[in-house]
């Protein structure tokens, strides 16, 4: 398998380290969408969040807050996103990470949200809290 993460973590390409643990890599990523933009990646390859184990999913996101800290106090940031990109439109390398992008006043990056309250009906909204419960296997 040619994963550029795997490679990562497997020392083959360089990297701006700035956590590891037995479970995850967190690293700068090369694009620096703004500035501090770290990738928390799993270093057991899974495809996306639909693949990943929950144990070892909840042994990584438990780092999301001690690193977005330090990212915090190392840049002022005035907020942060947290993102995982799973499938289409937006994952492009599939190998499960989770981006955190500190954000600044007028930094170029747009999350933008279509807001669809009012346009929905009670109905719409039972049927689809239906379905997402019927497939939830907890």
């Amino acid at each position: 398998m040619d994963c550029v993460f795997c490679r990562i973590i497997n020392g083959e390409i360089p990297t701006y380290k700035v956590y590891e643990d037995e479970n995850v890599i967190a690293i700068l990523d090369i694009s620096q969408a703004t500035k501090g933009h770290t990738l928390i990646i799993a270093k057991e390859h899974y495809k996306n969040l639909y693949d990943i184990d929950e144990e070892l999913a909840g042994n990584i996101f438990r780092k999301v807050p001690k690193i977005a800290n330090a990212i915090k106090e190392a840049f002022h940031p005035i907020g942060l996103n947290v993102l995982v990109n799973t499938e289409k439109p937006l994952q492009t390398v599939f190998h499960f990470h989770i981006h955190l992008i500190p954000r600044y006043h007028m930094d170029g990056v747009d999350i933008d949200f279509v807001n669809n309250a009012g346009n929905i009906t009670k109905e719409t909204y039972l049927d689809t809290l239906s379905k997402i419960k019927e497939h939830l296997k907890i």
